[in-house]
């Protein structure tokens, strides 16, 4: 299974659809908002959901949302960054509802070797989530440090750090 990809491997127009989806639970949203302090009654108060809000229900946090598509995206854009530089931009289009699936998809839009060091590149991406019904509920724009084939040679391979197997004798 691929993990990342080295500069050389991204091209500008690619677009990775990341696998599989993540069914959002009312039990993800709430860990979350605990997580980050987010005591928001949108979305942990289902009594203050149905009775004052547009929606009538609980909306997923947007943040999370975000982090689950910035984790779905780490196979395939991410896996061997050697930093994320910026997030660009960050919009939350439609809201998100427990039980809703999300899926997500990266385009590469550019990218360019780094001014001070050779043996690695920057890729600027856009991330698009979706729930199962095709709406577009996120978008960013961020910038990842990427390794060059040199540098993951020079480190180890693909698979730095990893111990070997050190069988036992009997």
């Amino acid at each position: 299974m691929q993990f990342g990809r080295t500069y050389e491997e991204f091209e500008v127009g690619a677009t990775y659809k990341h696998w599989p989806g993540k069914t959002v639970t009312e039990y993800d949203d709430h860990l979350f908002c605990l997580l980050t302090m987010n005591h928001h009654p949108l979305h942990m108060d289902v009594n203050y959901a149905e009775k004052t809000t547009d929606f009538g229900k609980n909306v997923v946090v947007g943040n999370y949302i975000y982090s689950l598509l910035l984790g779905m995206s780490v196979p395939d854009i991410s896996g061997k960054a050697i930093a994320n530089l910026e997030i660009e931009s960050l919009k939350h289009v439609a809201p998100t509802f427990h039980g809703d699936t999300i899926y997500g998809q990266t385009t590469v839009l550019d990218k360019w070797p780094s001014k001070s060091k050779s043996d690695r590149g920057i890729v600027y991406v856009e991330t698009k989530g979706y729930k199962q019904d095709g709406t577009l509920v996120c978008v960013f724009r961020r910038k990842v440090m990427v390794p060059t084939e040199t540098y993951i040679k020079e480190r180890g391979g693909e698979q730095p750090g990893r111990p070997e197997l050190k069988e036992q004798e009997k």
